[in-house]
This record gives C-alpha cells, structure tokens and sequence, in this order.
C-alpha cells in the first residue's frame, strides 16, 4: 500500500491540520458536495451500483454503523462498511467480506491502479482542493461497486453546510442523496444493562434490548440477554440505534431476522473503545499486574460515559489515567468529567501525533495546565509539580518514593512519553497498594489507542 498511502499523503489532509474555517460555507475548503459529485461522475457513479445506509451525529457513529453491518452479514448479505479514523491501518476504514475484515491490501492496490489516472485528472480540474478525506472516499464507493456489495452502511463525516440541530442536518444529508430519512423517538427504548460478565478474558455486558417505535413504520423487538463486548449504556444506546435502523430496513422489505440482530449485536467488537488488554498484551507494555483499558473518548460526552462504565465495570477501582488529547477539544471540560466523576491515584499528561503528524498535537505542558485548572476550578486535591512537596516526595524518580503511602492527593504529572507514562502510572499504584496495582486507562483520542496498539504490534 506504499504507493496508495504516499499518494494520499500529497493531498490535504484535515484529520492532520484540522477543521479549516471555511467548513460548512462554499469556499474551496468548505467540503463541497459538488466536488465530491463530479469526481465520483467521473468514476462512473459507483455510489448508485448499491444501497446505503447513512449514520449521522457527533458521537457514536462508527460503532452504531459497526453493529448494523454486522446484523446485515449475519443475515446473508453482501455488506460494504465505511468508518473513520483508523486505529492501525487505512484499510481498517474500508470492510467488505463475508467475514468483516479490513480490505486486502492486494484488492485496494489493484483498484488505486485501475483508476490514478481518473484521479488525477480530478485533481487537476478541481485545482487540487480534493482532500485525503474525499479520495479515499470515493475509492470506497468504487470498491463497494467492484465487491457487488448490495448494501453500505457509512459513517457520515464531512460535507455541505453546518447546521445546529439533528433533524436539519438529516435532512441535508438525505436530500442530497435524495433518500427517505428515518426518524426514531427514543420513548420506545427501554434497553436495560443487566450486568457484565467475563468471555474469553473480557468483560462483557448482558442487556435486554426492547423497542417499540411508532410512526412512518411500527416497529418493535424484544432481544433478552443480549451479551455486548462493546461496554457502556453509551454503547447500549448505540446497539438500540443499529437495531432501529436494521427494524426500519425490514420495514422497507429487506429480510432482517432476529436471530440476525442478536447475532450482529453480539459479533460487533471494536478497538479502541473500552478495550480491555489481555495479560500478555498488558505484561508486553511492561505493565504487568495491571488492568489497561483503552479508549478513544475525546469529548465531555465520551469522557462522562467512559467514567461510567469504568464505574461499572468496578465499582472501586485503584485507577490511573493517561491522557494525550488532539489540540481542537475541550481539554478543560474533558478533565472536569473525571475529576468530578471518580477517584483517581494518579493522572499522567502526555502527548502522541494526531494522523502521523504533530501539528494537532496537545503539548504535555499545555495539557497538564489545563487538568491543574480544571481541579482547582472544582477544588479537587491533586499533587502537581508546581507544589514543594511534590519535589521532597519525588525529586527526579516519579513513582519511588517510600512516602507515597502517605500522601493521598492524586498525582498529576506531564511528560513526552506515552510508554514512560504508563509504566510510572503503575509504578504509583503499586506503591500506593502494597505491591498490588489497578486500573490504567489511556484515553483523550484513537490516535493515543493507535500508539499503544502499534507498541504492542512491534
């Protein structure tokens, strides 16, 4: 994928360089739709060669489109998924297949090939404002139409205007394709968690899923001791939503079983989002003993949910935080969501590269001077390195002093590396509970859950 991957490095990349401001208008970088409609003419419309399903919002679009595909393959058909951002590779944005894997790297090189040269003539007409985002995109759409796959499920990104309410932003998606727009009231979901359980050495939720949504269509189904790798009521949610949108697909004449729901729901696995390393995987990252959980949370949103899962999960956790965040979120408001929502030994600031590059990049300095804000802001008692105490207790060896029984307050440091964080981070529970250590998260983007599972892949 050399190749494809250099070639898209080329063009302008906004997961790197972040939202121009220009978005939403009809300037060259405000994510023309006309744009995107020529350069796909050009490829011959592959877009109209199967159906799609379309997932819009702030949050929890790509696991709500995960858990859809899934039921969709469970069921029999031939299911095109497109999401973003990636975790590992580009491919993983792209899945087709029986099986629900990330494309070949063979498959999406032999199509690049077939069609540089449509490309680059797009690129050139359009005086090089096609974006990293909409090249890739439409490579999707063309290798959807190249698999015969009979349905896309996508995660909606960028493209026309900013709008401040949902219904407003459906309908500009969907006019724009000139398809129906399904609404669902959420008084028809009483999903309920029940409780989690072990599987195959992660935990798990058991949940019932019970809709009933009226209006355009009447629909309803009720899935008892549904077992969710993907944890969270957030989560739960997300799977209620797939669901609705796979009772409105059958509505629509499509097949879509029961047993097919169930089975997709239970299938939908995802990294990154409250992923729990196996032992090895900790042990390999020199974090032997303790409990790492990843998670891409970077909104108040995700960081309020990920809070209560984790509460969930343990009811009394012995927990440590480690933190790189992109340089565009609220870095305030995500720590006030923590230090507001449970206890924590220890939070460690640090800092990875946003989409292979650093100019989104939080510094470590800048986001520990935000979480010290944001505990004062809310009178949380933290141990940070602008105090004469935290010197006599640590010096230069973080994590090893023989006085750290005796000092409660939470711990918050900076520094540049996200391996040193999290060995210092289980280096302070351990000291703090008798050699016994705890709960590491590592959040505040997927590209800081990109880096540590690209650790554990070297």
């Amino acid at each position: 994928m050399g190749e494809l991957a250099a070639y898209l490095d080329s063009l302008k990349n906004y997961e790197k360089s972040g939202v121009p401001k220009g978005a939403g208008s009809d300037s060259d970088d405000g994510f023309d739709l006309d744009r995107m409609r020529r350069l796909l003419g050009r490829l011959g419309n592959p877009q109209s060669k199967f159906k799609a399903v379309h997932f819009a919002g702030t949050k929890g679009k790509g696991s709500t489109a995960a858990f859809l595909s899934n039921i969709l393959r469970a069921e029999g058909y031939r299911v095109g998924l497109y999401t973003s951002p990636h975790i590992r590779t580009m491919r993983e944005r792209i899945v087709v297949g029986k099986l629900g894997e990330p494309v070949p790297a063979l498959t999406l090189d032999g199509l690049f090939r077939r069609i540089k040269e449509i490309l680059d003539e797009s690129i050139e007409i359009e005086n090089g404002s096609l974006s990293h985002f909409e090249v890739f995109t439409a490579i999707a759409f063309a290798l959807f139409a190249q698999e015969n796959v009979e349905i896309a499920v996508i995660e909606v990104v960028l493209g026309g205007p900013f709008l401040p309410h949902i219904e407003h932003i459906l309908c500009e998606k969907a006019s724009s394709l000139c398809s129906p727009v399904l609404f669902a009231s959420g008084s028809g979901n009483k999903s309920a968690i029940k409780g989690i359980s072990m599987i195959n050495g992660r935990p798990c939720q058991s949940c019932d899923i019970l809709l009933k949504v009226e209006g355009d269509f009447e629909l309803s189904v009720q899935l008892l001791d549904v077992k969710l790798a993907m944890l969270g009521d957030h989560q739960l949610q997300n799977a209620a939503t797939a669901t609705c949108a796979a009772l409105c697909l059958r509505g629509s004449g499509w097949k879509v079983s029961e047993e097919a729901i169930r089975a997709g729901l239970e299938r939908t696995y995802l990294l990154g989002r409250s992923q729990f390393l196996l032992r090895d995987e900790a042990s390999k990252l020199k974090l032997s003993g303790a409990t790492v959980l990843l998670d891409g949370a970077h909104t108040k949103d995700s960081a309020r949910a990920l809070v209560n899962t984790i509460k969930m999960v343990f009811p009394a956790p012995r927990l440590a935080l480690v933190v790189a965040m992109a340089s565009d979120k609220d870095h305030i408001g995500f720590a006030k969501e923590f230090l507001s929502g449970t206890r924590l030994e220890a939070i460690f600031l640090t800092e990875v590269d946003i989409a292979g590059g650093d100019s989104r990049t939080t510094s470590s300095a800048s986001l520990k001077d935000c979480w010290i804000q944001a505990s004062e802001e809310l009178s949380f008692n933290t141990l940070h390195d602008r105090m004469p105490e935290y010197q006599e207790l640590f010096g230069e060896k973080l994590g090893g002093s023989p006085h750290m029984e005796s000092d409660s307050r939470t711990v918050l440091a900076s520094g540049h590396s996200l391996a040193d964080s999290m060995e210092i981070a289980n280096r302070i529970l351990r000291r703090r509970w008798s050699g016994n250590s705890g709960v590491i998260v590592v959040t505040g983007s997927l590209h800081v859950v990109s880096s540590v599972l690209q650790s554990l892949d070297s």
